[in-house]
């Protein structure tokens, strides 16, 4: 019946599904609890109208804000696809810095920390993380060779290694190894612990990705370079990873960005990154909010770097395959 008459009547129908949307957003920022504080800031005469009508004001509020939201998409569409894409980025950020200021932050204290945040806290954040992916990357290659392995004992190293290291929470295996290790007659530092943690974590990961992509180029590659007369090494470094890149390099990347940011657990053994200089930097003058947003802006950034570039390495590998 009411596929009926959207057929029938498709016009009237698309008005009354976006007055029904419309409902909905007001509604639900009406049930969020949307102020009306707002619209006293810019009508000071209606502010002792707001005060005496607090749920008429949110109800206002709520579908003027709604209104504000409609009335916005109405001229995103009139935009170009890119121009959309560059105006939802400001708009949605100057929401964001809108949302922070209301926190009233201090942003002399800001200014004056932000240069050792990212001369120390960011150097350190990021060798950290570029030596834990690289060895991570090497681990996770060598678990996805032995989980498609024949050999028995092999297969039974890297299914032990793979449940064991994913079924641990990553600050367990930083304590694990940086409080375990002096047990047993090797005592390590809080930056090595914290590589190693990384790495081990994250391969184990990352094996079953590798693993995954390998299993999905088709076996015809593989008799392909054998009747060519390549060697079974040559074979996966020559015919069957390069192919298999396109489907690896995407989670893989993922796995990246995760990495740097849980990198901010090793603060938890004194290691000096971003988040341990957060929480340090802001006990001094109580100013915990402001560190934690730079900090949280920084990691966003360094993210956004990382995104880039998996997508440089997912168009170079889309060519390949292509070609």
């Amino acid at each position: 019946m009411l596929g009926r008459l959207i057929l029938d009547y498709p016009t009237a129908a698309r008005r009354i599904g976006v007055l029904l949307i419309f409902a909905l957003v007001a509604a639900a920022l009406y049930a969020l609890g949307v102020s009306s504080a707002w619209i006293g800031k810019l009508f000071p005469s209606a502010i002792d109208w707001l005060k005496d009508n607090k749920q008429l004001g949110r109800a206002l509020s709520a579908i003027a804000i709604a209104l504000i939201i409609a009335f916005n998409w109405k001229l995103l569409q009139l935009l170009p696809r890119r121009q959309q894409i560059v105006t939802v980025w400001i708009e949605l950020f100057v929401l964001l810095m809108l949302f922070f200021y209301s926190f009233d932050l201090s942003l002399s204290f800001i200014a004056r920390k932000i240069g050792f945040m990212i001369s120390q806290g960011v150097v350190t954040t990021l060798y950290i993380s570029a030596i834990s992916i690289a060895i991570a990357t090497v681990i996770a290659l060598a678990g996805a060779m032995a989980k498609l392995s024949k050999n028995g004992v092999v297969y039974g190293l890297a299914t032990f290694y793979t449940s064991l290291f994913r079924g641990l929470p990553l600050l367990m295996q930083i304590y694990i190894i940086y409080l375990g290790l002096p047990q047993v007659g090797y005592v390590i530092s809080a930056v090595p612990a914290g590589i190693l943690a990384l790495s081990l974590c994250y391969g184990a990961y990352m094996t079953e990705i590798f693993r995954a992509g390998i299993e999905s180029i088709s076996r015809g590659q593989t008799e392909g370079a054998t009747a060519l007369g390549l060697s079974p090494n040559q074979t996966m470094f020559l015919v069957i990873l390069p192919q298999a890149m396109r489907v690896i390099v995407p989670p893989t990347g993922n796995q990246f960005i995760a990495m740097l940011k849980d990198s901010s657990l090793v603060s938890v053994v004194g290691v000096w990154e971003i988040m341990y200089l957060a929480r340090t930097q802001g006990q001094t003058e109580f100013r915990h909010i402001e560190m934690l947003i730079t900090a949280s802006m920084i990691y966003w950034v360094l993210s956004m770097g990382l995104e880039f570039l998996q997508s440089r390495i997912e168009a170079h590998f889309g060519r390949f395959n292509a070609r």
